[in-house]
Parts: structure tokens; sequence; C-alpha cells
């Protein structure tokens, strides 16, 4: 065994000798991969530059052409800026010999003009000097002087002028008045046979016929709980007389005794007569009457063609339907003198769409005149002022009673319409008129002081109705305000007889089963 111990190191260090050997080897062949790379990017190295160097030289005969041609269109440009400058030098140049030209002839001009004005001078004088030898020879032969012979021509000049104006003037007046007398009766001929409807003067009363008489106990109520309900709801008198079959509504309201009419026809209908039904047909029948006057109100405005009307305008309108004057009904009034206003001024050259507007809306403040304190044409034109209608219409709705003096051909166009048909025969009945007002003044003064929420003026103006409200005036407060309406009545109205005032306050409690 100890024989081949010597074998190991032999062994170890052949094996370190070889990979000595081996290492060696291999780095002598990466050394020379590693030059064959580094001499092959030297040469690529060396081909770029070359390129570059190239392209640079490529680069420098392009920026030269391109510098070379610059400088040949600029050099072309500056011979040609040098050019015009030459032309515009030389136009220059003519020009101030032309100016210098005229100038010469407006010199030589000039010393003519100055010649002959020192010979028009020079003969001036010689005319002055003439003119004053003339003037005092005709002083002379005159004797008077410039001054009195001058005033003494014009005054003669004067005199006969006027003379001859005066007689001119009174020669086209006569013939002037002649000739609009005949033409203004022939206009108004005109117009009133175009227009000429039937007249039925309205009433304060409206019967009702009914059904059968006992409807009549029916109509009381117990104890009159009905009758009275239904005259303090709708404020019209309920007369039930001996008048078989039939009972009589009175107002001077036309408006609320038309809504009582409908109403109680509706209740005799229905057969329930109470008093809260009362109150639910009249609302009912309250606003089916705002829709007739309104349907009304349009109807009339296509009837006399007006076009473009506010829809306060038309509703107003309608309200008419039901008010009278003197016993004329004022919506059809208002249609008669929109038509005569039209036919006038279309004779008469005149505005026709602002006197036939004017004319259908001259009485609209009487829809509101027992609402508004004023004169009903005021209130109208301020109604109409405010629903954006022309300032010519406003001023004839306004000057038709001579409220406003009447400025224009159309203010007095409605001024004659209404002349015109107020005074057609059978038109107006004054006295109703009187009676009506006298109603309305007793409910105005009623409804003047403080919580009272309606009045209604009944029995023909013998009775006024005060509705008042429970929570501004107690049971006591009434009585004075029944003694406060009362002397008010007295020191402002004449009337016959006696008026009695009633005061009516009305507590409610209303609750709801569910």
């Amino acid at each position: 065994m100890s024989d081949y111990l010597w074998i190991v190191p032999v062994l170890l260090l052949g094996l370190g000798g070889g990979a000595t050997a081996g290492w060696a080897v291999g780095f002598r062949r990466a050394a020379q991969a590693a030059t064959a790379r580094i001499q092959q990017q030297e040469a690529e190295a060396a081909l770029l530059l070359e390129k570059v160097r190239s392209e640079q030289k490529e680069i420098l005969l392009q920026a030269k052409d391109e510098a070379l041609r610059i400088r040949t269109e600029a050099e072309a440009e500056l011979r040609e800026s040098r050019s015009g400058l030459q032309k515009q030098e030389e136009r220059l140049q003519r020009k101030d010999e032309n100016l210098e030209r005229k100038q010469d002839a407006l010199e030589r001009r000039e010393r003519q003009t100055q010649q002959r004005e020192r010979q028009i001078e020079q003969r001036y004088q010689e005319a002055e000097h003439l003119r004053d030898q003339q003037a005092t020879e005709l002083e002379r032969v005159a004797a008077m002087n410039a001054e009195e012979a001058r005033q003494f021509v014009i005054q003669r000049v004067e005199d006969e002028t006027r003379d001859d104006l005066s007689r001119r003037v009174r020669e086209l007046e006569r013939a002037t008045y002649e000739e609009a007398d005949k033409t203004a009766r022939k206009i108004i001929g005109m117009a009133i046979q175009r227009c000429a409807p039937d007249y039925v003067a309205e009433i304060t009363v409206t019967t009702v016929n009914l059904p059968g008489e006992e409807l009549k106990g029916r109509i009381i109520g117990r104890e009159g709980r009905n009758i009275r309900a239904f005259e303090q709801i709708t404020g019209v008198d309920i007369i039930v007389d001996d008048t078989p079959d039939a009972v009589t509504l009175s107002c001077h309201d036309p408006v609320r005794r038309e809504i009582a009419r409908v109403a109680l026809i509706k209740l005799l209908k229905d057969g329930r007569i109470h008093p809260t039904r009362i109150e639910e047909v009249v609302q009912k029948t309250q606003h089916e009457i705002e829709q007739i006057m309104r349907e009304e109100g349009e109807q009339v405005a296509y009837e006399a063609n007006v076009q473009g009307l506010h829809p306060e305008l038309i509703k107003l309108l309608g309200r008419l339907k039901y008010r009278t004057s003197y016993g004329q009904n004022v919506l059809r009034h208002s249609l008669e003198c929109s038509m005569l206003c039209a036919y006038m001024a279309a004779e008469l050259g005149a505005n026709v769409n602002t006197a036939k507007t004017a004319g259908l809306l001259h009485d609209i403040g009487k829809a509101v005149d027992h609402e508004v304190q004023g004169p009903h044409a005021l209130i109208g034109a301020d109604i109409v002022r405010r629903l954006g209608r022309s300032a010519a219409i406003v001023h004839a709705i306004a000057a038709h009673h001579n409220d406003e003096e009447p400025q224009t051909v159309e203010a007095f166009l409605v001024q004659a319409a209404d002349a015109i048909s107020g005074g057609r025969p059978g038109a107006r009945r004054e006295t109703l008129d009187l009676y009506i007002k006298r109603l309305e003044a007793l409910e105005t003064i009623a409804t003047s002081f403080g919580g009272v929420q309606r009045a209604f003026a009944v029995q023909a103006g013998r009775e006024v109705r005060v509705m008042v409200q429970p929570d501004t005036i107690d049971d006591l407060s009434s009585i004075h305000l029944a003694r406060d309406v009362a002397r008010k009545i007295e020191d402002s109205l004449q009337y016959p007889g006696q008026i009695k005032v009633t005061i009516i306050r009305e507590t409610r409690a209303i609750d709801y089963a569910r």
C-alpha cells in the first residue's frame, strides 16, 4: 500500500498543469476574439465618419446654392424697388410742374377778379349817387321824406291785402260751412242707415215661471230660511205674490239678477232646495255666467272686426252684456258705436281701426265703475292704457264725454257715434237709469265702511242688506254700523219714504265626518 502513495502527488501535479495549460489556451483565444471585434468596430466607425463627412459636404453645397438664390432674388427686388422709386419721383416732379402752372393761373385770375371788384365798386358808388339824387328829387316833388313814403306804401298795401283776405275768408267759411254741413248730414245718414238695430228696453225685474204653485212654498222654505238664504247669497230680492205659477226676481244689477234666475231654474229642476244646496248652485252658476260673458266679449269683438284685444278687455266687454245705460244694453250700444265709427271714419279718410276700436271700448269703464271711483270715461281710458292700446284710442275714450278736450278726428267720431246710438228713438229711458244709479249709490255707501263684506240694495231700494265679516264686526258693532250707514244715506241721497238698513252677521262652524 505504501508503495503506491507517491502516485497521488504525481496525479495532482499533472491535473494542475493540465488546467493551467487549458486556461492559457482559452485566454489566448478570448484575447484574439476581442481584438477582432475591436478592429471590426474601428472599421465601422471609419465608414460612419466617412459618411458623415460626405453628408456635411452635401449640406454645405446646398446651403451655398440657397444663399446664392436668395441673394439673386434680393438683388432683383432691389432693382425693381429702385425702378419704382424712380418712376414715383418722375410722377411727383410732373405734379409739381402742374401745381406751379395752376398756381400761376390762379394768380392771374385773382388779379383779374380784384380788377373787376374795383370796377364794380366804382359803378356801385355811381349808382348810389344817382339813387340819392333821385330820392332827393322824389322827396321834393312828393313833399315827404323816404321813411314817410315807405310807411304810406306799406299801409296802403296792408289795407288792401286785409280787405281782400277778409272777403276771401268769409267766402271760404260760408262755402266750407255749407259743404261741411251737407257732408256731415250725408255721412251720418249713411252710417245710421247701415246700422239700424232694434231696441228693447231692459228692466230690473225678471219673472221665473214655475211648474206648479206648490213650488212657491219650497222656495220660501221652513220659516222662510230658503228665501232668506237665496236673497243673502245672490243679493236679489224674490217677490212671491199672487201671480200664478211665477215668482219675480228684482235687482238693479243685471249680472246678479241673471245668476239668480239661472240658479233658481236649476234648483227647481233639481228639486233639492235648502241653504247649502242654494249656495253650491249659485257658485256654479257664477262660473257659468263668467264663461258666457267671456264668450259674448269674443263674439262682439269678432262682429266689430277688432282684433288683438287683451283677454282682460274681452272679459270686461262681456260684463257689459248685463250692464244697462238708461235702459239700453251697453254691450249692444258699444258694438253699434264701433260700427258707426268705422263707417264715418272710412268716409272721412280717418284711421278706421283706431275709430272702431275706440268706439267698441268707449264704455269699458262701466264694467268696473261700481268698484272704482271716477267718471267711467277716464276709468275706461286708464284700463285701456294699462292693457297696451295706443294713445289715440286712449284719448278718444277719455274724451267721449268731454272729460278731456277732444284733439283728434277719431275722438269726435266716438262722441258722434255715442250720441247717435243713444239718441235713437226708444234706445234709452232716463228714469230707469236714475233708479239704477240710486240703488248703486246705496250699495256704494254701505260698502264704504270697514268690516263690510258685501251689500245688496233690495225691495226696489227700500232696504239695504249689509253682510259683515264676523271676525271684524261683533254684535255691538253691528248696531253702531247700522246707525252709521243710515245716517250717511240720509246725508248723501234724496229718496222718497224710508230705507231700511239690515246688518247680517253670520258665523259658520264647519267640520267633516270621515
